[in-house]
């Protein structure tokens, strides 16, 4: 336990920030999985529309500061690949 009155404070806002990164980490990971398997089945409009909730969601992700900008990129380049190599 920290002795430092400005450590403590860290502490709290660490565990603030934990607790509101882990929900958009788990809404991006969500994305990805419905996207996945909207791939699975293969019907192109219903793609279309998980791509871009994914996209929405890391680009979100990026705006709050959970990932970064070129993870967000990567992302969605290899999702777009993707979905446009089962179409």
């Amino acid at each position: 336990m920290p002795n430092i009155k400005s450590t403590k404070k860290r502490l709290r806002q660490s565990k603030t920030r934990q607790v509101s990164n882990q929900s958009v980490k788990t809404r991006i990971k969500t994305a990805r999985r419905k996207f996945f398997e909207t791939e699975a089945e293969g019907n192109k409009d219903a793609i279309d529309t998980a791509y871009r909730t994914y996209c929405s969601v890391l680009d979100s992700g990026v705006q709050k500061g959970v990932i970064k900008k070129n993870v967000a990129i990567r992302r969605k380049t290899r999702a777009a690949n993707r979905s446009r190599a089962t179409a």
